[in-house]
């Protein structure tokens, strides 16, 4: 890692492209702005750092940067708590390069126990993903939901985990299987961002974004936005080939044992005709299970 980090200098471009003067309280002044967003002497102000200061560190030299001034410059490009984390995750790589390689080590595969976990909770479909968002692991009723994915050409083989950025954005089935497949692809997009951040020398992940880049206009756009984010709960609407469309909610579940890997569970509303296939869909799974045992 060079001591100038281009992640630092576009992610801080794009944060003060996105707040106007009217946001962050400042006159406008006359005359036509050049940027859409804040100048840097802007944010120097705001942050109480000078314009030579400010305009060092975006270009991406954290070097002597306390975490005092990145929460300050968080507060003055108002960042969500995801992005101050991304912001965190970038001066640690660039302060710290050896160490941040050796914290490298997203997950691959998913502890016994956890897989017994997930089987427990077999009312519920339930999905492990890993921080590239491959489909480490689910259980049998996440498998059913999810069959679209598992059986995409996107995935490299039957031994590799199905991958759901990949399956976004390059399998034409995406845009059948999720009601909003702008808002997933979004989503894929952000957490993609965080986990470059908090894994920075994680190899597959860089093939993945160049695989991504080379075959899809769309991402290219995204990923260039610098945008980043945890999705944690929420809504979807998906719409599976058996069993019509199914309005779910879902959590995002972390574990001490796993810290990689993140459960996703999804339910229905008591009685919902959501509740009503999810039950046929795992009568479904079941039936398909019989069949190939």
């Amino acid at each position: 890692m060079t001591a100038k980090d281009e992640r630092v200098r576009d992610f801080l471009a794009t944060r003060r492209a996105k707040i106007t003067p009217d946001m962050a309280g400042l006159p406008r002044g006359g005359g036509v702005r050049r940027v859409p967003g804040l100048r840097r002497e802007e944010v120097a102000i705001l942050s109480g750092v000078s314009v030579d200061y400010y305009t060092r560190i975006e270009k991406g030299d954290l070097t002597g940067v306390s975490d005092d001034i990145l929460d300050t410059l968080a507060r003055a490009l108002q960042m969500t708590e995801d992005e101050t984390a991304y912001l965190y995750d970038l001066a640690r790589t660039a302060r710290r390069p050896v160490r941040a390689r050796s914290r490298s080590r997203p997950a691959t595969s998913v502890p016994r126990q956890v897989r017994l976990l997930m089987d427990s909770m077999g009312a519920l479909p339930v999905i492990a993903l890993g921080g590239r968002l491959d489909v480490l692991a689910a259980n049998a009723l996440g498998r059913a939901l999810f069959d679209v994915v598992y059986d995409s050409p996107t995935r490299r083989s039957a031994a590799s985990p199905p991958n759901l950025a990949a399956f976004v954005f390059l399998d034409p089935a995406a845009d059948e299987f999720y009601a909003d497949l702008d808002e997933a692809a979004a989503t894929s997009v952000r957490m993609l961002r965080a986990h470059a951040g908090a894994m920075p020398h994680d190899g597959q992940l860089v093939q993945l974004i160049g695989e991504l880049s080379t075959r899809s206009a769309d991402f290219r756009v995204r990923w260039a936005a610098h945008d980043v984010g945890v999705h944690r709960t929420g809504a979807k609407t998906l719409r599976h080939h058996e069993v019509g469309e199914l309005d779910l909610g879902f959590e995002q579940l972390t574990l001490d044992s796993a810290p990689s890997v993140t459960l996703s569970a999804y339910v229905a509303e008591p009685a919902s005709p959501t509740a009503e296939r999810l039950q046929i869909l795992a009568a479904w799974a079941a039936t398909g299970a019989a069949a190939q045992r």
